[in-house]
């Protein structure tokens, strides 16, 4: 099988890595690809927004498959633009992939669904910020919630219990021509859960928690991610078989009857709260770090399970086999992350990682004029390791972080601390 990547960052490494894995390995290619998926795949230097390059590249290389990772080209068209050229295609049309580009719009599939999700209220106009903060937290004794309403990288998200805050930042999106959405704070833990949909069908993934702060302690600004951990030792039994049942199949059916089929992964942010589960937020293509401990847990096969979806061929009464093993990964960021981004620094220790065990993922690399490697990103790595359980996991991906070397580099040391220590209640 002859398969085309769509993206440059940690979520495509590790897809990558992970479909170099399967036996009979597939002949891969990426583009615009990083100096770590260069490695494992022929790389072709196309940018994600250049829709046309990517479609002549796909038609060029005969690809079996193409699988987009990053969500602008999903939500500019991308896989339309594919499909409409003949090829196999693994995510969702950009009418599906409104789920991530819109936050309002998702509501609005979710209340058609029945799907259970925060109260919300969507605000075009500053003067009615103060009105719609105080009906989605009466008693402003909670945290205020408020989303940019479009796409943000995972950086739209301001969760606070300060008012002012809160105003400032729904001022701000609004101030640039967007929209945002305000909701009612969600207690309870969070659970990402990626389902592979063929349009009508789901298979899960294994869950996983991500940590959106940057700082040891949940603290700091929300970023697009600073580690993750699979599996949920806490999670209830039977949490998976109650999300496809109650949140992914619902939202797939209504996608459906609306004439737009969902292709590709359905991301299911959740929280496991005091009146049960609801949804945090959809995504439209896998998450990331939530991607590289969850793939790299996965034993079943990968390429005939994305391309069985792309198809619309979805096996789902074969179960996916799991590796019994615990992954944890820890992100390496640059100086300043997530406000700025100093670009330009040497990288060093990848191969003192690797020697201990560790694998390290690319997320914001880039060869520099002599061909060393060097920073092109917020978030530059992630050291992923395994183990026979969160703690050894945890241990392993720490210390892989700790021998990279990026001058300024910041990562936090608590990713799946509770959970190991068995902290976290459902």
């Amino acid at each position: 099988m002859k398969i085309l990547v769509i993206g440059s960052g940690g979520r495509e490494h590790a897809i990558i890595r992970r479909l170099a894995a399967d036996r009979p390995a597939p002949e891969l290619h990426a583009a615009p690809g990083n100096p770590g998926i260069a490695q494992l795949a022929t790389c072709h230097d196309v940018p994600l927004a250049d829709l046309d390059g990517q479609v002549a590249l796909a038609r060029e290389l005969d690809a079996d498959l193409v699988v987009i990772g990053p969500e602008a080209p999903l939500v500019a068209g991308a896989g339309d633009r594919l499909r409409e050229a003949g090829l196999a295609v693994f995510g969702p049309s950009a009418d599906a992939a409104r789920l991530e580009g819109s936050k309002s719009w998702a509501k609005e599939v979710m209340a058609a669904a029945g799907v259970p999700t925060a109260a919300s209220v969507t605000v075009t106009d500053p003067a009615a910020l103060g009105a719609g903060l105080d009906r989605v937290n009466p008693l402003g004794d909670v945290p205020f919630v408020v989303k940019a309403d479009g796409l943000a990288a995972g950086k739209g998200v301001v969760v606070t219990t300060d008012r002012g805050e809160a105003t400032a930042h729904a001022e701000s999106v609004l101030a640039a021509g967007g929209q945002v959405v305000l909701e009612e704070y969600l207690d309870g833990p969070e659970v990402s859960l990626f389902c592979v949909s063929d349009g009508a069908r789901v298979v899960p993934l294994a869950p996983a928690q991500d940590f959106k702060r940057a700082l040891d302690g949940d603290e700091g600004p929300n970023t697009g991610g600073m580690g993750a951990y699979s599996p949920l030792p806490w999670a209830p039994e039977g949490l998976v078989d109650e999300v496809v049942r109650t949140v992914a199949q619902p939202t797939i059916d209504e996608l459906a009857a609306r004439g737009i089929p969902f292709v590709g992964v359905l991301y299911c942010g959740l929280a496991l709260t005091s009146r049960g589960l609801r949804v945090v937020e959809f995504n439209a293509r896998f998450g990331d770090p939530e991607t590289q401990v969850v793939l790299e847990r996965l034993a079943s096969p990968f390429a005939p399970l994305l391309r069985d979806a792309a198809r619309g061929e979805l096996d789902t009464g074969t179960p996916l086999e799991w590796r019994e093993d615990a992954a944890v990964t820890v992100v390496v960021a640059s100086a300043g992350y997530p406000a700025s981004a100093r670009t330009g620094d040497p990288l060093t220790g990848l191969d003192e990682a690797e020697k201990l065990g560790a694998h390290v993922i690319h997320a914001g690399t880039a060869l520099d004029a002599d061909g060393a490697l060097v920073s092109a990103g917020g978030r530059v790595l992630t050291v992923v390791g395994t183990g026979a359980d969160l703690t050894a996991a945890r241990e392993l991906a720490l210390a892989g972080a700790e021998a990279i070397g990026l001058e300024g580099s910041q990562h936090r040391t608590d990713i799946a601390r509770a959970a190991a220590e068995g902290e976290v209640r459902a």
